[in-house]
């Protein structure tokens, strides 16, 4: 047996060893700490611009006011693996000296169109400097913090889709906000304007979705715009200011069918033991039901809401249960996905792996329910076991006002429920 002294000195040699080790991490991958621009090509003349900053031991992707920290990084001589938390993807790339990287973004959670080219270069600057010349600011878009736009995508189309679209010009050269639908928002934008061209573009990489939003202001229109989906889609938007433009009611577009009052389902947790509504722990209890994936960035956000608001309110008889429409049809693999999620979110409520996947799916998982149209649906019961609302898609926090009003609504809806 070693004695205490030697145990000690070995020790001390490995922290200072992995002292050592952090130090130079960066310097050894020829990773160079600061401000980089990276770009998705996304087809042959279409790139998505998105901005990050390395540090010693991680990245921080940044689209307008959300920072994605992505710490699994791993090296192998020039070549660099970055899985992205949370999503099942990741970027495989060389380093080319420590200024330039180039390589892939690989997503998991789709079949087809899912490997997209990558390049990123080092900048001696912030990509977006602060500019101070407020003259020019709202040249664009109009007066207030926030413009409001009437946004209708595919308008030619018979299954055209009608958005709120959100604007926020943050000085002379950016501009940051989101798109309202009534399944969900496309979280934090952030991009450009030209204003002798009048035109813009708005991007957002979050490590499952790459969008690309591109249009012209044309008076208090917006035409030809573009949106762009990874490679696989895209699409041609106009849109019009309009102050007042409101989407449907989220509460009002799943329902139950006529003769219900209550769902029922049965699925596997994480552990493999079927768990139902039925079950002794959810009896005498407010309960949320949560329809949701580990690929579906609306999902995350929500995750993220209702991970502090179980612990606040478990106490006082509140549980919540997610339902995981995982895009894979091996267990295990579900079962990695949602836990990652789960700890990324310290999410301590109960995930259950239903097999299934896509919205048609979840409607057969549910057959009480008129459908499920979006990812997330949420459903609030009572401690009598009856379904009291069913919100359908969420208001993340890119959206402002709207999540504001989302948090308070649901809150004083929630207490309501645990005091009857």
């Amino acid at each position: 047996m070693k004695n205490k002294n030697t145990i000690f000195k070995s020790g001390t040699i490995l922290i200072v060893s992995l002292l050592f080790f952090a130090k130079s991490f960066a310097q050894d991958a020829n990773l160079r700490t600061g401000s980089w621009k990276g770009v998705l090509k996304l087809n042959d003349s279409t790139q998505l611009p998105f901005n990050f900053q390395v540090k010693a031991l991680s990245l921080e992707i940044m689209n307008g006011d959300e920072r994605i920290v992505v710490d699994e990084i791993k090296f192998f001589s020039d070549s660099v693996f970055i899985k992205m938390p949370v999503f099942d993807s990741e970027f495989r790339v060389q380093m080319l000296g420590d200024t330039l990287m180039k390589g892939s973004w690989i997503n998991y959670a789709r079949k087809t169109k899912n490997v997209i080219s990558f390049k990123a270069v080092w900048l001696s600057h912030q990509h977006f400097p602060p500019n101070n010349d407020f003259s020019k600011i709202k040249f664009l878009l109009g007066s207030g913090p926030q413009s409001k736009w009437k946004a209708v995508f595919s308008p030619n189309a018979k299954d055209s889709t009608i958005a709120v679209g959100l604007f926020d010009e943050v000085n002379d050269q950016v501009i940051n906000g989101t798109f309202l639908t009534e399944t969900g928002d496309y979280r934090f934008l952030e991009g450009e304007k030209n204003h002798q061209q009048k035109t813009f573009t708005l991007s957002c990489f979050d490590g499952s979705h790459a969008f690309l939003f591109t249009g012209k202001v044309k008076g208090d229109s917006i035409v030809d715009g573009h949106f762009y989906s990874g490679s696989h889609w895209h699409e041609p938007w106009v849109a019009v200011r309009n102050d007042k433009f409101e989407l449907r009611n989220p509460d009002s577009l799943t329902f139950l069918k006529t003769g219900f009052t209550k769902i029922d389902f049965s699925f596997k947790n994480t552990e493999g033991k079927l768990v139902s509504l039925k079950d002794a722990k959810y009896k005498n209890k407010v309960v949320i039901v949560q329809l949701m994936g580990t690929w579906c960035p609306n999902c995350m956000d929500e995750t993220k809401f209702l991970a502090p608001f179980y612990e606040k309110y478990k106490a006082q008889g509140l549980e919540v249960i997610a339902l995981a429409f995982e895009r894979t049809d091996d267990f295990a693999k579900a079962v990695s996905n949602v836990e990652r999620s789960k700890k990324r979110f310290n999410a301590n409520y109960d995930f259950l792996i239903t097999m299934k996947a896509g919205k048609d799916q979840a409607s057969e998982a549910l057959p009480m329910l008129n459908a499920v149209m979006a990812f997330p649906t949420t459903i609030y019961i009572d401690k009598k076991g009856v379904v009291r609302k069913i919100y359908t898609g969420f208001n993340g926090p890119a959206t402002g006002d709207a999540h504001t009003k989302f948090v308070e609504q649901t809150t004083l809806f929630v207490e309501k429920l645990l005091k009857e």
